[in-house]
Parts: structure tokens; C-alpha cells; sequence
């Protein structure tokens, strides 16, 4: 693998003209097929296996008009204080309104409130629903702002007007300033950590580049393959992630070669040999973590982990063929300004060749040396704190509830917020979520089932109102809607809908129908039911199989059971945090959470998935220094301080950068957006600095050589990939070979020394 890579580099070095021409020409074919491509098609919610999911289906056959896709919005009116919306003068503003909601683009029709009875009890307060032709993600934008005019003129009469529903357009969320304060702040890490403005840049360039080509890539496919345009969200944020981790391990790799005194072309390719496995190696744990996402059984997150792992595999491509070629083209500029002579083989002056020698004499190990001393040192306490404070932060996640966000969750200055209050204090907390019960019979008693299916549903606890059965023409099928007396999110209303499932067995033997609980509030928890009951085959999954991959790459077996436990280690303390502040509410001021509730059921899943791809690329870059080491001949110890001298700046600068994007959607006021950014920011901080930072170098040191054991039988069934790049010690240069005019070998213990100032 190592001599492949670093032929391919010195080829990429070599041809960086045609190098750099071709991906122009892979992101310009891409982005011009993807404007090309007819427009991606709408998000589909299935849930195979599980009865919401039958439920739809039987209604899509038995009711086709009901089932229809259109988008809706509740536009929710109440009166003046002290009156009645039902008095005449109110009456009319709202008769006013509802002529004008139903002028508006693509509209399929409104329904009067007075008409309709969608009026409270106390005459405060009504609804109009507006139903359109399309989709609520295919409104145009004159049809969103007739709905936002009509609404802010019927206020201007003084009416309280607010809009609920999938119709009503939402800000986008992770758009802007998040983004923008994330790789602002990530340019600047780089630029502080490599010292100079290109190799700042490039890992940047090169990440926008391969996410670029994805996002396009998954555009011009959308139509094809059903891929819809969120499938985009999680290819771009792991997509950018591992885009800049990947180039940043090369130029870094690069610098150190450059300073071991090799010419530019060999320093590209022995970069690309190791650290390009590395960066291979790495790249196929995180396909593997997207693509095991298939094992949840939700069509819409298996696409989005494929397109994700496709756009991942780009970054690794990009890695190893790109970023050789433009270090092609800047040399020495990715060196810091103060190194660029020294290195570039330039005449040094006789001061300067004095100044040069002082600062060798004056030597000290670079921080991350300094500090892997420090732990092998004392590898029993670091590892006792590491882990028992890690254990005492993932306390909370056994307390995890998952669910999923409603309008009921968006900030309190949101229009649907606020119609969702009102309508909660109007007509009930459960108001927001109806069950949807149906009854499916063999002849044409449908009428008679639904009736005494409806009577014992009415009869129950937790159950606020019972809707009339509405029949299909046919009268083999009723469908009712049960409000429940607690809101969609509530335990109370989960345990109804349980209690209805788990006890419908007896209203189908008296009534010889079959009876499904359906809608949206017993979809989100099925679909919460369904990840919930996921996730520990999930993890296990791709902790499993990036174990095999890692003993490929490590040869070793304690070595990869090391770095899958401390994984799970590290998410269970970032869960733990995220059920203490978004569960539980603590320092909810602090983070600005505006309800705490159920953890989105997504999260969780996400959040392991690009973890295991950042987990690992930490691991992989900074063990493999180590095992180089090792395998070159350095004492285990040796080794461990070595590799952290090499390779402890730079995954530090990475998982700083990862922190700086990750922390930026925390400001962001959709809950589900600041809990997103705000766990993997923590999981990041906990598995780069606790788990790799101090627990990994302190299990080393007490494993010692054990760490690099493995069966000989298994040696000898497993293929040597070469990672470490031993098949290249054959290309080292003679002892004193020439540097562009000088004679100059650096000392293998001086290569991770820096002058002390």
C-alpha cells in the first residue's frame, strides 16, 4: 500500500498540471450535471415493518383522495382580549382572511373555521387549514409571501395571527453565520498551527473541493437514485470534516519530510505513502460507518449515509492525488516563512549558519513529546482519571430518551411556536398531535366497527376526544381521529398509543376488523422506537468491523480493541452531556435551550456515525507514527513519544477545528440544530484530548510490546498493507546524501525538537 501510494504521489507531484486540470474538470462535469438534472424529488418517510407505516399504506389504498401529498398550513386567529372571535365585527376580519388565504398561488382550497366548527369552546379562538396542490417543500415563493401578507394585514385589524404546518416556510437553520464563524475560526487554527497562508488554506481549498463534488455529484443523481435534498445535510458536514482532517495529515507528513532533510518530489510521495494510508485506511472505517446506517431499516437514512460515504470516498481521493499535486506547485510555501531557505537549499550566510547552530544547541521537545513523557511516565493515574471521569459524564445517558421535534419545540419567536401554544391552550395540549386509528373490515361493516371501536377509545384514559368514523365508499374501511389529552411529545401520549396497540386484539375479535394506530404523533414514535432499538446493533456493527480493519492496519489485536472501546467511551460521555442539557435542562441559560425534551431521535445515530470517521482518523494518524516508530526499532515507549512528537500538534489543530464548525450551530435557535452541534462538539473534545490525548498513550505504556502482539497464525492469514511505510527505508539516501548543496541529516531523536525562544 505504502510504495503504491508513494509512486502515486511523486506521479501527482510530477504531473500537477494534469493533476489539478482533471479534478477541475470531475467539479465542473459535476456541477454541470447537476444543473442539468430535473430537480430532486421530495422526501419520502417510510417506515418498513412497522405498523404506522402499514396504516398509511392500507390508507393510500382505501382513501386516495385523503392520502393526497399537499402541503398545509393552520393559520390560527384569536380576538382582542375581552372578545369573541365569533362576534360579528371579529367575524368578519376572519371571513376577510379566509376569501384571501384562498386567492393565493397554488392553493387547493381553505376551510372556513365557523363552518368547519374549528372554533374553541370559549369562542376566543379559531383555525382555517389552507391546503395546497403541491408539496409544502415545492411552494414557490409568491405563494409563501401571499400566506405571509394575508396574515400580517388580518393583524393589522388587530387580530392575533399566527401560522402553523408544512406549508409555512422555516429559516434555514444551519445556513450563514454558524457556517461562516466555523471556517473563519478553522482557517485561523490552521494558519497558527502550519505557520504559513498556503498550507493554511489548502486543507480548505481541497475539503470545499471534494464536498463540492459530492453535493454535485448527489444533485445530478437525485432524480435517478431518489435521492432528496436533505440528503445532502450529513454529506456535507462529515463531508468537510474528514475533507480538511485528510489534506491537513498530508501537508503535515510533507513538512516533516521537507525537515527530515528530503527533496520536495520524495517528500510528497513518502507523504502520500504514509500518511496516505493512513488517510485510506481512515477513509474506509467512516464508509463503513455510513453505510452500516442501512441496518436502521429507514430508506432516508440509508441514502443519506451512501451519499455521504460517497462523498467521503472523494475526500480520500482527493487526499492522496490533489493535494500531492498542489504541493507540487507551492514547494517550499508550505513551509513557515523562517524554514523556507533553510529548506529550500538556498546559500545560508555565515551569520546565519551561526544563528542556525545556536538555536540547534538550544533544543527542546515539542509539547506533544513533553507531554507523552508526562503520561508514560505515569500511565496508571492518567488512565484511572481519563476513565472514571469519562464513566461519571456518560452517567446521564442511561436516562435517554429519544423522540422527535414538533412545532412545539421551535423557538418561542417563531410563528409556529406560537400558533402551536395557542392552539395547545385553546383546544388542548394533544390538539397538535391526533392519533389516527383505522378500521379495516372484510365486507361492508365498516361503519358499525368504527362505531364501537370509537365508543371504547372515547371511554379511555388519556383520551380528550373521539372524532365521528369516516367511511370510504366502498364500507370496508373507517378511519378515526383520537385526540389525546397530552401533547404529541409527552410519555403519557407514548403509553396511550401503546395501551390502544397493545389492547386492540380484543376490539378485533369483537368486531371482526383489523384496528392500526397511526399519524404523525405515533409515526415519530415508531420511528423513535425503531432507531432506539437500532442503535446498539449499529454501533456494534461498525465498532466490529472497523476493529477487523484496524488490526489489518496495526497488526496487532489489543490495539484496535483499545481504540473501539475508547470510542464508546468517548460517545457515551457525549450523550451523557447532551441528556444533562437537553433532556434534563441543566445549564440550559448557559447554551440557550428554550425546552428541554426527548433527544432528537436522529441525533444520536449521526452523531456516531461522524464521530467514528473523526475518532478514527485521530487514531489511525497518530497510532500508525507510533507503530513507525516501533517498527523502525524505538523501544515502545520511545515510540509512543515519538509518534505524539510527529503527529500531537496537528490531530490537536484538527480536532480544534472540528470543535470551532461543530460549536458554531450552538447559537443557532432551532433546539434540534444547537443539540446537533453541541454534541458532536463535545464528543470531538472528549475523544481527541481525553481518549487519544491521555488514554491511548497510557495504555500503550503499560501494555508495552504486548500493545503490537498478534497470534502467528493470524500474521500469517492477514496481507501486509504496509501502512507505516517499512517497503520505503529502502529508498532512504545514504547517511549524508546531498540536500540541494548541503550535506544534512537530522538525528531521529532531534526530529520532533523545536528552538527554544
Amino acid at each position: 500500500m505504502a510504495t503504491f501510494l508513494y509512486k502515486l504521489g511523486r506521479l501527482a507531484f510530477r504531473r500537477r498540471k494534469l493533476m489539478l486540470l482533471l479534478w477541475v474538470l470531475v467539479l465542473g462535469g459535476a456541477g454541470y450535471a447537476a444543473s442539468a438534472a430535473p430537480a430532486p424529488p421530495a422526501d419520502t418517510f417510510a417506515m418498513p415493518g412497522t405498523e404506522s407505516q402499514k396504516a398509511f399504506d392500507l390508507l393510500e389504498q382505501k382513501f386516495p383522495a385523503a392520502s393526497a401529498d399537499g402541503g398545509t398550513a393552520r393559520v390560527v386567529v384569536r380576538a382582542p382580549k375581552g372578545e369573541k372571535i365569533t362576534a360579528p365585527e371579529q367575524k368578519a376580519k376572519v371571513d376577510k382572511l379566509v376569501a384571501e388565504l384562498g386567492k393565493g398561488p397554488q392553493v387547493a382550497g381553505v376551510a372556513d373555521p365557523f363552518a368547519a366548527k374549528a372554533v374553541s369552546k370559549d369562542g376566543t379562538t379559531a383555525y382555517a387549514s389552507v391546503t395546497y396542490k403541491v408539496l409544502g417543500t415545492e411552494l414557490t415563493d409568491k405563494a409563501h409571501e401571499a400566506l405571509t401578507q394575508a396574515t400580517d394585514r388580518a393583524r393589522g385589524t388587530g387580530l392575533t395571527v399566527e401560522t402553523g404546518g408544512d406549508a409555512v416556510e422555516v429559516e434555514a437553520a444551519m445556513g450563514g453565520n454558524a457556517e461562516k464563524i466555523g471556517v473563519s475560526i478553522a482557517f485561523v487554527i490552521l494558519l497558527l498551527t502550519m505557520g504559513s497562508l498556503v498550507a493554511a488554506g489548502m486543507p480548505l481549498i481541497t475539503a470545499l473541493i471534494g464536498v463540492g463534488v459530492g453535493i454535485c455529484g448527489i444533485t445530478a443523481l437525485g432524480s435517478t437514485l431518489g435521492l432528496s435534498s436533505t440528503t445532502t445535510t450529513l454529506a456535507m458536514m462529515i463531508g468537510l470534516a474528514v475533507g480538511i482532517d485528510y489534506a491537513l495529515f498530508v501537508v503535515s507528513r510533507y513538512r516533516a519530510e521537507i525537515a527530515e532533510g528530503r527533496q520536495p518530489e520524495d517528500a510528497a510521495g513518502r507523504a502520500t505513502g504514509t500518511a496516505g494510508s493512513a488517510v485510506v485506511f481512515a477513509g474506509l472505517t467512516v464508509v463503513i460507518a455510513l453505510a452500516g446506517l442501512a441496518v436502521v431499516n429507514v430508506p432516508l437514512l440509508t441514502k443519506m449515509g451512501l451519499a455521504a460515504a460517497g462523498t467521503v470516498a472523494v475526500s480520500v481521493l482527493i487526499a492522496i492525488t490533489l493535494v500531492p499535486a498542489l504541493l507540487g506547485m507551492a514547494r517550499f510555501k508550505v513551509l513557515r516563512r523562517r524554514d523556507r531557505k533553510k529548506y529550500a537549499g538556498k546559500p545560508l550566510s555565515a551569520r546565519q549558519q551561526r544563528k542556525l547552530a545556536k538555536a540547534a544547541a538550544r533544543t527542546k521537545p515539542v509539547l506533544g513529546a513533553r507531554w507523552a513523557d508526562f503520561v508514560v511516565r505515569r500511565p496508571l493515574s492518567i488512565l484511572f482519571l481519563s476513565v472514571v471521569g469519562l464513566g461519571a459524564v456518560a452517567v446521564p445517558a442511561a436516562s435517554l430518551e429519544l423522540g422527535l421535534p414538533d412545532e412545539g419545540t421551535y423557538a418561542p419567536d417563531t410563528t409556529q411556536r406560537k400558533a402551536y401554544d395557542i392552539l395547545a391552550d385553546s383546544f388542548g395540549a394533544g390538539f397538535s398531535g391526533p392519533l389516527t386509528v383505522t378500521v379495516d373490515t372484510a365486507g361492508k361493516g365498516a361503519a358499525k366497527a368504527a362505531d364501537q371501536v370509537g365508543k371504547a377509545l372515547a371511554a379511555r384514559d388519556g383520551v380528550q376526544q373521539v372524532a365521528p368514523a369516516q367511511v370510504n365508499k366502498s364500507g370496508d374501511t373507517a378511519i378515526i381521529s383520537v385526540v389525546p389529552k397530552t401533547a404529541p411529545g409527552d410519555e403519557k401520549t407514548r403509553d396511550l398509543v401503546k395501551s390502544i396497540r397493545s389492547e386492540a386484539g380484543s376490539l378485533e375479535a369483537k368486531t371482526g376488523s383489523e384496528i392500526l394506530v397511526t399519524g404523525q404523533t405515533a409515526l415519530f414514535i415508531d420511528f423513535s422506537k425503531t432507531l432506539d432499538d437500532a442503535l446498539l446493533p449499529y454501533l456494534g456493527l461498525i465498532v466490529g468491523l472497523a476493529f477487523l480493519l484496524l488490526m489489518l492496519v496495526f497488526r496487532s489485536i489489543l490495539v484496535p480493541l483499545k481504540a473501539a472501546l475508547g470510542f464508546i467511551l468517548s460517545v457515551a460521555a457525549a450523550l451523557g452531556s447532551v441528556v444533562a442539557v437537553f433532556q434534563w435542562g441543566w445549564l440550559q441559560d448557559v447554551f440557550g435551550v428554550d425546552q428541554p425534551g426527548p433527544v432528537v431521535s436522529t441525533m444520536p445515530i449521526f452523531m456516531i456515525g461522524v464521530m467514528f470517521g473523526l475518532a478514527m482518523d485521530y487514531e489511525v494518524f497518530l497510532v500508525t507514527r507510533m507503530r513507525e516508530a516501533y517498527v523502525h526499532g524505538a523501544h515502545p515507549k520511545d515510540a509512543i513519544v515519538t509518534g505524539f512528537g510527529h503527529s500531537g500538534r496537528v490531530v490537536c489543530a484538527a480536532a480544534l477545528i472540528m470543535i470551532s464548525v461543530f460549536s458554531g450551530f450552538i447559537m443557532e435557535n432551532n433546539d434540534t440544530i444547537k443539540m446537533m452541534g453541541f454534541g458532536l462538539a463535545i464528543a470531538v473534545l472528549f475523544d481527541a484530548f481525553v481518549v487519544r490525548m491521555a488514554i491511548v498513550p497510557a495504555v500503550l505504556a503499560l501494555l508495552g510490546r504486548g500493545a503490537w502482539w498478534l497470534p502467528r497464525w493470524v500474521n500469517a492469514i492477514l496481507p501486509n498493507v504496509d501502512v507505516e511505510g517499512e517497503g520505503l527505508r529502502r529508498l532512504d539516501p545514504p547517511q549524508g546524501a546531498a540536500h540541494g548543496g548541503q550535506h544534512w541529516v537530522v538525528p531521529e531523536q532531534e526530529r520532533y525538537r523545536e528552538p527554544v525562544h
